[in-house]
């Protein structure tokens, strides 16, 4: 079955992977891009780069079996809303929203319409983090003690440090990534967190630094560096790891470690690291895709993701108060297998 997919915005820096993943894909139509606001110009050029049609919202919605959100995080909810309204799937763009009360707010929407909401976590597609999760579904690490998680990266710019559109800054845009896969791994919650923040790297708005320490539900500790550390000159964009420590073992996930180093002297001159591994976004594609055909819900469930935002929320009070604080999760949002 071919299922028509389009994407809803492509203000999101991931919207080139995610178009160039749908294009690849047999048993997918790639029918084209849509926006609103300030954003219309550029995703007009998007479209003409994607090979696609350029159409309006209600149009896109009208000739879509599922869409992709890729637009601001303060935006998600009026996309999913539209879609929602128009009975179509989606797959949006992580954190699902800024805030808990919003995130909830786009579940409930979705559940009332009957449709299938997931949410952009291409790190559950990665080989490495699937055998990290394989080792401790066997019992190889015996009793989980320890987790130190890294995803620094470059400073991305343009709405993503603007607050009003982001609702944050780096603890927004990374910590979510490895809070999912371990809450994936694990299938714990984060009880309690201790949040660092700073603005030291660039001058701008929002925090470009973090340092989270958090407790599991399972009282296992971990600790994440989120941050925007990476200079503009570096060789790749940043990293996705993971070290879990147990009792019996220790399993350390390095998602884009499967690099060659390239040295040119013309062109673009300097030392750039080439990665040759796996794509995470072709398969969170591919499962979107699967998903709408077969009328079931992606890996990743909206429902889930908000205890994602739980503890973002969570880590920016911390770091006001300076003190830990306890997440409120919700029960049902129970990591998914």
């Amino acid at each position: 079955m071919t299922v028509r997919i389009g994407i809803c915005s492509t203000a999101h820096l991931h919207a080139d992977s995610y178009a160039a993943s749908l294009t690849d894909r047999s048993n997918a139509e790639f029918v084209g891009v849509t926006d609103v606001g300030d954003h219309i110009d550029n995703t007009r050029a998007k479209a003409d780069e994607y090979g696609v049609d350029y159409l309006d919202p209600d149009e896109l919605l009208a000739e879509a079996d599922g869409v992709i959100v890729c637009s601001t995080n303060t935006d998600h909810a009026a996309w999913v809303e539209r879609a929602a309204d128009a009975g179509v799937d989606v797959l949006c763009e992580k954190p699902l929203a800024p805030t808990v009360t919003e995130a909830q707010k786009m579940v409930n929407i979705c559940q009332k319409a009957d449709i299938n909401l997931g949410v952009a976590m291409p790190l559950r597609f990665s080989q490495p983090v699937r055998n990290a999760k394989t080792a401790m579904e066997n019992g190889v690490l015996g009793e989980l003690k320890f987790l130190s998680g890294t995803n620094r990266g470059q400073m991305p710019g343009g709405w993503f440090v603007d607050s009003e559109a982001s609702g944050g800054g780096a603890v927004m845009d990374h910590s979510v990534h490895i809070l999912d896969i371990v809450r994936w791994i694990t299938g714990e919650e984060v009880q309690e967190i201790y949040a660092e923040t700073d603005t030291r790297f660039h001058d701008i708005s929002v925090e470009d630094v973090n340092l989270l320490s958090m407790t599991l539900t399972d009282g296992t500790e971990f600790v994440l560096d989120g941050s925007w550390s990476k200079p503009n000159e570096w060789d790749f964009w940043g990293d996705a790891t993971l070290r879990l420590v147990g009792t019996e073992g220790v399993v350390s996930i390095d998602c884009f470690d499967q690099k060659i180093k390239q040295t040119r002297d013309t062109g673009a001159p300097g030392i750039q690291s080439v990665y040759w591994g796996s794509n995470p976004d072709e398969g969170l594609v591919a499962d979107f895709v699967n998903a709408v055909a077969e009328n079931r819900p992606p890996l990743k469930t909206g429902a889930d993701a908000v205890n994602d935002v739980a503890v973002v929320e969570a880590a920016y009070e911390s770091a006001e108060r300076t003190e830990s604080v306890a997440v409120e999760t919700a029960e049902t949002t129970a990591p998914t297998s």
